[in-house]
């Protein structure tokens, strides 16, 4: 079974997913900060493949994957990193990027690479839904991994049933019509988008991001879905001063408690 179903399975409620930019702060503390992010609770990490243009992410994260592109971090790279992941990390794994690289790596052997270091998935915001089910489904499915679709407030109710026939694993639920970056509270209109889809009892759990940074927007998030997505303030928390491990562990124990 992926172990983002067996998350699910044993955990519906307040499940954490963290996201952070391989290679940054330094090249090499990928794993230390995957191994950091479980000892101090994360239920899910999101490892992102640094690329040149990411246009999904506000400037926090844009600025790591350049810091991270700066520093030599490659997708060959990355999966050397990962080669040992499962020796000391157990939470499911999903590398979030862009086609692109992806493209010039190889899909196949991307994806049986990651099915051999034991990633669970993928979030891919540029690959279209039509192009995944014609060309790249049937190879996610030969090596047992999950694409994750991401909805935003604008999305339709068809549509959003249309991702949650399609899906596995989870939705990712952008909580705004805007890039990721961390936000202080949750304004009304998301309140009612979130309370929206929470009514249309979807069969995949749901975890909402883009803005959530701290233990009141995460409960907020958590009132209305399975759980939520950090990246842009651990971002943040990792680039302070002080021990990487310590900076880790503050950081997710004042989100979660």
């Amino acid at each position: 079974m992926n172990r983002i179903d067996q998350l699910f399975q044993n955990k519906q409620q307040r499940v954490l997913n963290v996201y952070f930019t391989a290679g940054y702060p330094q090249l090499n503390d990928t794993l230390a900060i995957m191994e950091s992010l479980e000892q101090s609770g994360a239920d899910l990490i999101e490892v992102g493949i640094p690329f040149s243009d990411p246009v999904a992410d506000g400037p926090t994260i844009q600025e790591s994957n350049g810091i991270a592109l700066d520093n030599g971090m490659t997708l060959k790279l990355l999966l050397e990193q990962l080669a040992e992941l499962r020796k000391t990390v157990s939470v499911p794994v999903v590398l979030m990027g862009y086609i692109n690289p992806i493209v010039q790596y190889g899909i196949e052997a991307f994806c049986k690479k990651c099915a051999e270091i034991g990633v669970d998935g993928f979030i891919l915001p540029d690959l279209p839904m039509f192009e995944y089910l014609e060309t790249y489904k049937p190879v996610f499915d030969q090596y047992g991994l999950y694409n994750i679709f991401l909805i935003t407030p604008q999305t339709s109710e068809a549509r959003i049933r249309e991702i949650d026939d399609n899906s596995h694993g989870f939705i990712y639920m952008v909580s705004s019509a805007s890039t990721t970056g961390a936000r202080a509270s949750i304004s009304a209109d998301q309140s009612e988008y979130f309370a929206r889809v929470k009514g249309m009892n979807l069969k995949n759990p749901t975890l909402i991001g883009f803005g959530i940074s701290n233990a009141e927007t995460f409960d907020k998030a958590c009132d209305n879905a399975n759980g939520a997505i950090i990246g842009s303030a651990f971002i943040k928390a990792i680039s302070q001063e002080g021990g990487l491990k310590e900076n880790i562990e503050t950081f997710v124990k004042s989100v979660i408690g």
